[in-house]
């Protein structure tokens, strides 16, 4: 080889590896890029929503948009790449852009949060009192007054009375944004129903009480209580009385089938002689339905009375004292003592 052919071929050598130097930086500069596009964006909390019929292009630009991801097409790539491009569900992500494209992608991978709006029903309250507590919630009043109204939705009252009054669990819920108001009202019966089970229905059977008269006397119990320490003590008068055949006698049925509250009852304008099914003065037993919505402690108080007083003897009268204690006697001169002594 000559020298000239030498040095031609070193040049060419040189160029060579000059051009895959280029090549390398080059790569490595588009690796960087790319590696750079899967960093955290940098933007604050977000919650995405995402609603029926989104896709993940149009979740991917919104992430973008809000600086949760740096790149739209590349948080599509790696759910696809993941093989979950078509995990998204309805509900909400919350995220943040101090994750990096890889964490998003697994996030929207898992399970949506469903937003919900909470919702109490207090203990004792009648059906009637209910629909402007969940219309405060969000749901259509007319909607749950209707679904309150269908006694089918509960084996308990389909073709025994005319609504769900009774069945109504009172407790704090969740419910689901948007949720229909009869799922509403189904969840709370579905709350009711767990409250019957085996061993609650064979006590209150030995008691001589089907399920809704169970129900029937704790909503009584839960409207006579001052407080749940108060709900053994009534729960027993009650079904003392009811063992001996004596009218019940308790103010808050007949309030309830003269459809007015407790507070509005009028003695002098006859409301305590006027018959109704739920006047317990002037009928015996227990008023055919029950007359608001007990909770579990006036639920547990029927099955777990107490029906004697200290000396033994059946407790048949009970009063509640102006001091706030509550007194209670087996025979009837001794209750009007105690009405003379503390109201």
């Amino acid at each position: 080889m000559t020298r000239l052919q030498g040095r031609g071929t070193a040049l060419w050598v040189k160029v060579l590896l000059a051009l895959v130097a280029l090549l390398l930086l080059a790569a490595l500069g588009v690796f960087l890029y790319l590696r750079s596009l899967t960093q955290p964006a940098g933007g604050g909390p977000y919650t995405l929503e995402v609603k029926p019929g989104d896709t993940l292009p149009q979740v991917a630009r919104t992430l973008q948009a809000h600086g949760i991801v740096k790149n739209a097409d590349a948080l599509r790539f790696v759910m696809r790449q993941n093989g979950t491009a078509g995990s998204l569900k309805e509900g909400l992500y919350d995220l943040n852009g101090g994750m990096n494209v890889y964490q998003v992608a697994d996030k929207l991978a898992g399970p949506a949060r469903i937003p919900t709006v909470d919702a109490t029903i207090p203990e004792g309250w009648r059906l009637k009192d209910i629909p402007p507590i969940l219309a405060k919630a969000g749901f259509d009043a007319a909607a749950v007054k209707a679904a309150l109204g269908d006694p089918s939705l509960s084996p308990y009252t389909a073709g025994k009375q005319k609504n769900l009054e009774g069945f109504v669990f009172p407790a704090k819920y969740e419910f689901r944004v948007g949720e229909a108001p009869k799922e509403a009202v189904r969840e709370m019966v579905t709350r009711m129903n767990e409250e019957f089970t085996p061993e609650n229905v064979a006590k209150a059977k030995a008691l001589g009480l089907s399920v809704r008269g169970w129900v029937t006397l704790a909503s009584m119990v839960q409207a006579e209580a001052a407080n749940d320490g108060e709900m053994p003590v009534i729960a027993g008068v009650f079904l003392n009385r009811l063992k001996d055949g004596i009218a019940l006698g308790s103010d808050p049925t007949v309030a309830y089938g003269l459809g007015k509250n407790l507070p509005e009852l009028d003695r002098s304008a006859g409301d305590f002689t006027r018959d109704t099914p739920y006047n317990t003065y002037t009928r015996q037993g227990l008023p055919p339905t029950p007359i608001n919505n007990p909770g579990q402690a006036a639920l547990l108080s029927v099955l777990n009375p107490k029906r004697q007083m200290a000396d033994g003897r059946d407790a048949l009268y009970f009063l509640h004292g102006l001091n706030g204690k509550i007194y209670v006697n087996h025979d009837y001169a001794s209750h009007l003592r105690d009405v003379a002594r503390y109201r």
